[in-house]
């Protein structure tokens, strides 16, 4: 007789790997911005093209980088997202909508893989507390160890995406 495993446990290790939609890229472009060259963000970290803090290499952005085209800047931020879906994909354990995938990847290229990973967003989630997850996205609001209105805005929008 054959064994035919469990769906759950066919979830588990088949679990279907999520993209950013285009929608979600769109909304990156608002959030982030665009700059051609070098600049350092809110708290100090060299920055380049679509909010990018490194290249696809690994290779951290340094303020003497030469300035980049518009879309050599779509090309790095689409290739470096890339690793926060995988990051996303990694921590949440429970099905979710594109509209959620996008705003945690949004999150997470904004606060950082281990952030993310760590954060109440991805606890929320994974205990089913759908609406305590997407309320915890209203707490990274801080640079450098303050409130930044930008920050507050960013939240927002991220957390009106999740519950839409």
């Amino acid at each position: 007789m054959e064994v035919i495993p469990s769906p759950l446990f066919l979830g588990i290790t088949m679990k279907n790997q999520m993209k950013l939609s285009d929608n979600g890229f769109n909304i990156l472009g608002e959030l982030e911005g665009i700059v051609l060259r070098p600049y350092k963000d809110s708290v100090g970290i060299p920055t380049i093209g679509i909010g990018s803090t490194y290249y696809e290499d690994g290779t951290k952005v340094k303020m003497t980088d030469k300035a980049i085209t518009k879309e050599r800047a779509i090309q790095l931020a689409k290739n470096v997202v890339k690793s926060f879906e995988e990051q996303v994909n990694k921590s949440i354990l429970l099905p979710m909508t594109q509209n959620q995938f996008d705003a945690m990847v949004l999150l997470c290229y904004n606060i950082g893989k281990s952030g993310f990973a760590r954060s109440s967003v991805v606890r929320n989630f994974n205990l089913g507390n759908i609406q305590r997850a997407a309320d915890s996205f209203l707490l990274w609001n801080k640079a450098g160890g303050r409130v930044v209105q930008g920050l507050v805005n960013r939240r927002e929008k991220e957390r009106s995406l999740f519950l839409s």
